[in-house]
């Protein structure tokens, strides 16, 4: 598995991944479990891999 993210992306899927992580406590009902959405780019960004980078041939 080869690493096809790179620095500044890391950084921006980290900030996004803790945004969207942050709807699951300023959310109410069943709207706040979209908030766990964001632990795909925070795992996307600590194995610095990307699937779909893969498949459209992206590598930042």
């Amino acid at each position: 598995m080869t690493c096809n993210i790179g620095t500044a992306d890391r950084i921006i899927r980290v900030l996004a991944g803790l945004g969207l992580l942050s709807l699951l406590v300023l959310l109410d009902g069943n709207a706040r479990w979209l908030g766990l959405i964001g632990l795909v780019p925070l795992l996307t960004a600590a194995v610095r891999f990307c699937p779909l980078y893969t498949v459209l041939g992206i590598r930042t």
